[in-house]
């Protein structure tokens, strides 16, 4: 179901060239997983900060991990809620005036409360689903975590009780004498692509008796 997840509270609801909002939960989700850094806005020691992190969606929830020490995931949970906020840029918007001249892009602002996933089975699935959220298929490939690692990492949840998404496109959004003169405008596309792996340097890798693992290959073909 494509309900709407933002837009009727002041908090989610854009201000700014509303135009390009959309608040539909297939619309942002469709954007959250189509990254994994994410940038969250906390207070610590009472100083506002945003800090950029890792992240994936997990149904209308987003997990974080980090130190069990972290002062961002500490910050986050003993906070009533946090913005987490995910930005593409698709391309550069390349106007006859520098006022016009803009990205291509679309972002998405979640709010919502911060739990610690206490639980070991549930952190280290948690954990899994991180790395394979960076890397499909990768929680396959490696060993499982174990009880050290888990005692020393955090694994936090994010819900998704409010959310907005804003998307920007071309073509450049010229005044009328500016179409009339004679300076090039258009779009032009942008997006991240995987270069070639590179090997471990060290252990079996780095004598090249493994060959590269699947996912590495996999993600690899699919940006390309």
């Amino acid at each position: 179901m494509n309900d709407q997840i933002g837009g009727a509270s002041p908090l989610s609801r854009l201000r700014r060239l509303p135009e390009l909002a959309a608040y539909e939960r297939d619309s942002v989700y469709e954007i959250l997983d189509a990254s994994s850094v994410c940038h969250v806005g906390t207070i610590i020691d009472g100083q506002p900060l945003v800090l950029p992190t890792l992240y994936v969606r997990d149904g209308n929830r987003l997990l974080l991990h980090g130190s069990r020490s972290s002062r961002l995931l500490n910050s986050m949970v003993a906070l009533d809620q946090v913005c987490v906020t995910v930005t593409l840029v698709d391309g550069l918007v390349v106007a006859r005036s520098t006022f016009a001249s803009t990205v291509a892009y679309r972002s998405v602002a979640v709010f919502g409360p911060a739990t610690i996933i206490e639980n070991a089975s549930d952190a280290r699935t948690a954990l899994d689903l991180l790395i394979d959220g960076i890397l499909p298929g990768r929680s396959e490939e490696t060993r499982a975590s174990t009880a050290s690692e888990l005692r020393r990492t955090k694994v936090v949840a994010v819900a998704i009780v409010e959310a907005s998404a804003k998307i920007s496109v071309g073509p450049p959004d010229d005044e009328d004498e500016d179409i009339a003169g004679q300076s090039w405008a258009g779009v032009i596309p942008y997006r991240t692509v995987a270069g070639p792996a590179e090997p471990a340097p060290d252990g079996a890798v780095g004598r090249g008796e493994i060959p590269i693992a699947p996912s590495v290959r996999a993600f690899i073909e699919a940006s390309s």
